[in-house]
């Protein structure tokens, strides 16, 4: 380009249907556009009037996101012309030599043997929001969420004095703020002891549980999960070649009982089962510490959303009754906040908790120190507890509209958690299959979660599915479930 040349409007371009502001929009299309085209210095830009006319905006917009590149170095202001590319403007594009003719193509299915991809797995749409009545487990309802506090807590990490020791490589560390408060006002909630040097931030409560997969992988010893269950904890296992045995879960969660004698792990949600919300008693979580230690196995606790107890107080971690060191708990902040959020914990001895942050580090260092950090204020402060108080509220209310729907309908609950929780394990009328039911709904913009990833071996036709309240507005609760009566009769 000479520097008489000007960029056409049709090389920008803004999408409605983007989650991002059109201002957002627009500034990152300009800046892709120069960058990419190794627009030159003194190449115009579209006036503000033709781009917006072009691209159905305000000029207002236009003109603020040209005043915006302007203060990034991208574009520079002509007085009474207009607007043209910076000298400043970076310029990313190479020119690239001509590439060698491959000879062969890559045999992915020989490099990629054991495809994750096609794992059994929980799968919800992209567009869930797009719903209007979306009985989805785990999502957000942004309206439950104190944005102000958590902005002034954003602020506060972005502040001089913290982003200093922020910006720096943590190496293997967390961040001082959130796990003092994990230690101090967490862990104690739920019976547990521990020091700064018996937990380890994740990124979620996933992560965690592959950490300490990895590390605890045995091919000579068999591990345990719930069916149904956690489909990731069998998946999680396989991929570390450990042999997975299924333990049927009743009423009052996995029995000890149903335990081989060749298990040397068992990973379980002893507080809620996933997906049918079952509580495992006293005397279970009793017999099951005594059965790890009689025959020498270890435990892994996912005490996921404990804080929903808003029908009565949670019972007591396992991990709380565990004197031998043999249960590794974990927790996460994702489900009571954000999903996106990220944000998990592990608790356990300091020896494994030394070798879990070991590998860690090989893959990811730490989790990122900013998060880690507007997460500790935002507890701290007490946003925390006054969000899960409000939570907690909410979710009582949602949850006796959507049994009181449920009642009048053909389906029925199989199970719930006994301390509240957001969501309902499901079943239709037999015969029926949950998928095809889910299809169905959806041309009434109902969704649901069908629930054959939970099963090792789902029965067929599986009737069962699971339905969340965190993200359903209280008052689309009872003509969200009068739509799935009604499409009973559509149903193959």
């Amino acid at each position: 380009m000479t520097s008489a040349d000007r960029i056409a409007a049709e090389m920008f371009f803004v999408d409605r249907r983007d989650g991002r502001t059109l201002q957002m929009q627009l500034a990152t299309s300009i800046t892709a556009t120069i960058l990419d085209t190794r627009a030159r210095p003194g190449t115009r830009m579209p006036s503000s009037r033709k781009l917006a006319e072009y691209l159905g905006i305000s000029r207002l917009t236009v003109t603020l996101v040209y005043q915006e590149l302007v203060a990034r170095g991208y574009l520079d202001a002509l007085p009474r012309s207009g607007f043209v590319v910076s000298e400043r403007a970076p310029q990313r594009r190479i020119d690239m030599p001509r590439r060698p003719t491959p000879t062969r193509d890559v045999d992915w299915g020989g490099w990629l043997a054991r495809r994750l991809a096609d794992r059994r797995q929980i799968l919800k749409p992209q567009n869930w929001r797009s719903y209007p009545y979306p009985f989805v487990y785990g999502q957000v309802d942004p309206k439950l969420f104190d944005h102000s506090a958590w902005r002034d807590c954003a602020r506060r990490a972005l502040g001089t004095r913290d982003f200093t020791g922020l910006a720096d490589d943590q190496l293997t560390q967390d961040d001082p703020v959130l796990v003092d408060y994990i230690c101090k006002n967490t862990l104690p909630r739920r019976g547990i002891r521990a020091g700064a040097d018996e937990v380890l931030i994740t990124l979620g409560a996933q992560n965690a549980v592959w950490t300490a997969v990895q590390l605890l992988a045995r091919p000579d010893r068999t591990a345990a999960v719930e069916d149904p269950g956690f489909p990731d904890f069998a998946e999680a296992l396989r991929y570390a070649r450990m042999p997975v045995e299924y333990v049927p879960v009743d009423a009052q969660g996995l029995d000890p009982a149903a335990l081989s004698d060749g298990v040397g792990l068992v990973i379980a949600t002893p507080s809620h089962n996933i997906p049918t919300g079952a509580t495992l008693p006293l005397a279970r979580r009793l017999e099951l510490l005594r059965r790890a230690d009689t025959q020498d196995f270890l435990i892994i606790e996912d005490d996921y959303e404990f804080e929903m107890s808003f029908l009565e107080p949670p019972s007591p971690a396992l991990k709380s009754l565990d004197a031998a060191g043999r249960v590794i708990y974990i927790g996460s902040f994702s489900k009571s906040l954000f999903p996106g959020l990220r944000i998990g914990y592990m608790v356990a001895p300091p020896e494994f908790i030394r070798e879990a942050r070991a590998l860690r580090a090989m893959m990811l260092r730490h989790a990122p120190g900013h998060m880690q950090r507007v997460t500790g204020y935002f507890l701290a402060l007490g946003h925390y507890d006054a969000h899960v108080v409000r939570l907690r509220q909410t979710f009582r209310r949602r949850r006796e509209a959507l049994v009181a729907a449920l009642a009048q309908t053909d389906f029925a609950i199989l199970g719930a958690s006994r301390h509240g929780g957001s969501s309902l394990w499901v079943a239709a009328p037999e015969g029926i299959d949950s998928a095809a039911l889910n299809a169905v709904f959806g041309g009434q913009g109902v969704l649901v979660e069908p629930g054959h990833p939970f099963f090792a071996d789902p029965p067929a036709p599986c009737r069962f599915f699971r339905m969340g309240y965190s993200s359903i507005d209280e008052g689309r609760i009872a003509e969200g479930v009068a739509r799935m009566q009604a499409c009973l009769a559509g149903t193959p």
